[in-house]
């Protein structure tokens, strides 16, 4: 019985604090993405390796399940809490990233997936993410030294290890998306934009060569060149059908099931989720869902406008920059305006890594904006 009324208070206490109106919204685009994974995507992939027709929407909401009690675990977590266990799950994760190369899944050319007879195949970098962000923010609010220099050149130095791990793996769209929410953080700290320019200069220039010049990059040098060169590119096809389901499916769509893109191309339940979702209901679908997502973010930062500290600042605009640079690659490839990548859609699209990454750092999210009543 004390035991009840303990967890009902612990409860209280929570839902009274966090932002319910960031919570709903976290808990809509979810919801909206399990949807689409009933209706559109599930049963032609369940098809494709000949599994149970619910196999994959199961699958889907079972990782939504653990993503929740993910979001609650985070965002219940004192201040002080969060950061000190996310330092710990930083190197732990760290790890995992830098034994890919030794012990990694390779599927379709990529070595990105460790696969332990404990755990379901995983991907590193998705579960990184939210402690790199909180990591690189904690380096650059440091107060053990003012010298600003030594903070920038520490988390240079941490941003280049993580990027050469997914370079190798090879990783281009995580690459460029760590690269991203670095320059972001180092921006927002109030760095000379010059020198801003000139390590974003050499990061750059570090990633052509390797592109152009690495035999290991050659597939990714393929997909840049078919991107440029559409009509005799050998790496269109999948951007092609993606962009051709869009337009067929008009302002709104065909209808539910009556989509062909997902029977087109392999990866229509995680990286063409958009296109798939734009043929079925029609582009008011994806302006209603970008609606959404626009509306996640402007509340996030209307939060931050008032928040003091500078290193949840720092986080906080981490985070949101993680979850709309991706939004961006997954839109962008899927409208031909990047070169082929594989990019989930934060919150909608199928995949546990995915799924439970985007969890911890709305968690991190929650907790970082709700009423701070503790001391």
């Amino acid at each position: 019985m004390q035991n009840n009324i303990f967890l009902f208070k612990f409860y209280y206490q929570w839902w009274k604090n966090i932002d319910k109106s960031i919570f709903l919204l976290i808990s809509l685009l979810f919801i909206i993405g399990l949807f689409f994974s009933l209706v559109s995507t599930s049963l032609i992939a369940s098809d494709k390796l000949d599994t149970n027709s619910y196999f994959f929407f199961f699958k889907h909401l079972i990782y939504i399940f653990i993503g929740i009690f993910i979001i609650f675990i985070f965002s219940s977590l004192k201040t002080n809490q969060l950061f000190h266990y996310s330092y710990f799950l930083f190197f732990i994760t760290l790890a995992t990233l830098l034994l890919v190369p030794i012990i990694g899944v390779e599927v379709k050319g990529s070595k990105r997936w460790i696969d332990l007879f404990f755990l379901p195949r995983f991907q590193p970098i998705e579960l990184l993410k939210p402690f790199y962000i909180i990591m690189i923010s904690t380096i650059l609010c440091s107060v053990r030294t003012s010298n600003i220099y030594l903070k920038y050149l520490l988390s240079t130095i941490l941003v280049s290890i993580i990027a050469l791990f997914l370079i190798m793996q090879p990783d281009i769209g995580q690459t460029l998306l760590v690269i991203f929410s670095w320059a972001v953080l180092i921006f927002t700290s109030g760095v000379n934009i010059f020198l801003l320019f000139g390590l974003s200069t050499i990061a750059i220039i570090s990633l052509v060569y390797l592109i152009m010049y690495v035999p290991k990059f050659d597939y990714i040098q393929g997909r840049i060149f078919s991107f440029f060169n559409r009509d005799t590119g050998t790496h269109n096809f999948q951007s092609d059908k993606a962009i051709e389901s869009i337009t067929s499916g008009g302002f709104f769509g065909k209808g539910i099931g009556e989509g062909t893109l997902k029977n087109r191309v392999p990866e229509a339940h995680t990286d063409y989720i958009i296109s798939v979702i734009s043929e079925e209901f029609g582009v008011v679908a994806i302006i209603l869902i970008l609606l959404l997502f626009l509306i996640f973010i402007y509340m996030v930062f209307k939060k931050i406008n008032y928040e003091k500290d500078d290193k949840t600042k720092l986080v906080l605009i981490g985070c949101v920059s993680l979850i709309l640079m991706q939004a961006t690659i997954h839109i962008g490839v899927n409208i031909r305006l990047f070169p082929t990548t594989g990019m989930t859609l934060p919150f909608l699209s199928y995949g546990g890594s995915s799924i439970i990454s985007i969890s911890i750092i709305s968690g991190i999210i929650l907790n970082l904006t709700k009423r701070k009543i503790e001391n």
